[in-house]
């Protein structure tokens, strides 16, 4: 395995695998997230787009003997089966209200912006940057839109948006800049449960429309 690997603290090191938001290294990304979890020492995997934070017990291991480790591992054998989630969206008015301005920039319809969101199933690249948020691509170039110039202050918990070529999902109330086309009646997280974001790294997930009273029904 080609990586770059470097020290992080006393007890993390950094390993880079690639410096671009590419689906095929990001699936090695999460092939070695998952092959780190028989490691001995190791106590935290953390995936990005290409790469991830590994932390380690100083008592059990060393930076050396972790690199040496993980050069030797044969990614390309761990194999992982995805879980893939259909999840509800309610699309437009309050619930998406950026879904009119991405009608008007790509020059559809709200109705085939919404047709192809949930045309597509996404890959869960990672997580972060707030408690269960999920970010999932790639998105139709259709539909790829950029972000808002300014972000908002307040963005509501199901909140689904579009950030250029990725789609992604809010799991708790938050700013963000996103361009948000809809919402889910779904948690992505809570605090109460082991582990607390259900959807992991890797993890498949496809949209599907509902309306506001089924959204509201699901909520209630």
């Amino acid at each position: 395995m080609k990586a770059r690997i470097t020290p992080v603290g006393g007890n993390a090191l950094f390993i880079e695998l690639c410096r671009a938001i590419d689906l095929e290294c990001n699936k090695r990304v999460h092939s070695l997230y998952h092959s780190l979890s028989k490691v001995k020492g190791v106590i935290e995997a953390v995936p990005g787009y290409g790469s991830l934070l590994v932390v380690y017990d100083p008592l059990t291991t060393s930076f050396e003997e972790l690199k040496n480790e993980v050069e030797s591992l044969d990614i390309e054998t761990v194999k992982r089966e995805p879980k893939l989630f259909n999840v509800p969206v309610v699309y437009g008015g309050e619930y998406g209200p950026d879904l009119k301005m991405v009608a008007e920039k790509t020059g559809l319809s709200e109705e085939e912006v919404v047709e192809i969101h949930t045309s597509r199933t996404y890959t869960c690249y990672m997580l972060g940057f707030t408690p269960g948020f999920v970010y999932l691509g790639d998105v139709d170039d259709r539909i790829a839109v950029p972000r808002l110039p300014t972000p908002r202050v307040r963005i509501p918990a199901g909140s689904v948006g579009i950030a250029g070529k990725q789609t992604g999902w809010y799991g708790v109330e938050s700013p963000g800049g996103w361009v948000l086309i809809g919402r889910t009646p779904m948690k992505t997280f809570d605090p109460h449960k082991d582990p607390p974001t259900f959807i992991r790294p890797g993890d498949r997930v496809r949209f599907y429309r509902i309306t506001e009273e089924e959204y509201r029904g699901w909520k209630e």
